[in-house]
């Protein structure tokens, strides 16, 4: 039988961060985790959205709660003072969900300098698993699972221009950006792992799921070709509920592994119900990961006074 969102365990008791879930994925996470009893937190940065998306769950059948933390993945400042309110507001997590995410922007910057898809995607989520890390550790059975995409497989990260600065092209830069979702997961179990912390760390990726990812890039795009794209694949895209599957059963599924992959399992990974699949063959190489994760660390930095 193909799981499904019934197929949740009781979350009663457990605290979730999602980031990015005011609409879409992050929303129908945020969705199907409160019916399970989960107390979950939206983390976005429109306090106007967060507060509809609030209004939304609260209308449905939930047994758990909802809160709001103001969180914008483009700004570390930000990020670091989420984690901050987070800790004093709970002083615990139990699963962290990296969904928010930008795609095929033109190029422009976070507040911190970085290209904003590699800035937001990653550096954000990075930054904040990192600042996360001690109230997740000192919880049982934690989770952290990051949300990449189809991308990955195309992706490449440009060690020698990584901010795009001498040469730019928004899908590449979105492939680098989703590439490096995945290798941050895998490197980040590999390093749970070395210091015998509980935490599991996987990833997840939706197929190819209607969300406000795609309308958003055709209006920063200016395009006559994008709009027409995905009106011919249109019939192969699936509901945000579907596509949130994968990310729901890598935080919640007992059988999920450690360092698991979880995407659809239909049409070549396009749509259907959450399976294990292989990772981009970028993502495998241990010293490339490593590699990011040192360059991650460095770019994340608090300021020293």
């Amino acid at each position: 039988m193909p799981w499904t969102a019934a197929d949740i365990p009781d979350q009663s008791g457990r605290l979730a961060l999602i980031t990015g879930a005011s609409s879409g994925l992050g929303l129908e996470t945020a969705r199907a985790l409160v019916r399970r009893g989960a107390t979950v937190v939206l983390g976005c940065r429109s306090r106007q959205r967060s507060e509809q998306a609030r209004a939304s769950l609260l209308a449905d059948e939930a047994s758990g709660a909802i809160d709001l933390l103001d969180l914008d993945l483009a700004d570390l400042v930000s990020v670091r003072a989420a984690a901050r309110a987070l800790a004093d507001r709970y002083g615990r997590l139990d699963l962290l969900i990296n969904n928010a995410g930008v795609m095929g922007l033109p190029r422009s910057l976070t507040s911190d300098g970085f290209e904003m898809q590699f800035g937001v995607n990653h550096l954000g989520h990075f930054a904040l698993t990192m600042a996360l890390l001690p109230l997740l550790r000192a919880r049982p059975a934690s989770r952290v699972v990051t949300v990449t995409s189809g991308a990955q497989y195309f992706g490449r990260i440009a060690f020698d221009d990584l901010q795009g600065e001498r040469r730019y092209d928004r899908w590449a830069a979105y492939g680098q950006s989703k590439l490096a979702n995945v290798m941050f997961a895998l490197e980040l179990q590999q390093q749970l792992l070395a210091a015998g912390a509980d935490v599991l760390s996987l990833a997840a990726h939706p197929g190819i799921a209607r969300t406000n990812l795609q309308p958003a890039s055709v209006a920063a795009s200016g395009s006559w070709f994008e709009p027409l794209a995905y009106r011919v694949m249109g019939p192969l895209m699936q509901s945000s509920a579907m596509g949130a599957l994968p990310q729901l059963f890598a935080a919640t599924a007992p059988a999920a592994r450690p360092g698991g992959h979880y995407g659809p399992d239909q049409l070549g990974g396009m749509r259907g119900h959450p399976k294990e699949v292989p990772v981009a063959p970028a993502a495998t190489d241990g010293q490339q990961r490593l590699k990011l994760w040192q360059l991650s660390e460095q770019l994340t930095a608090p300021p020293t006074s």
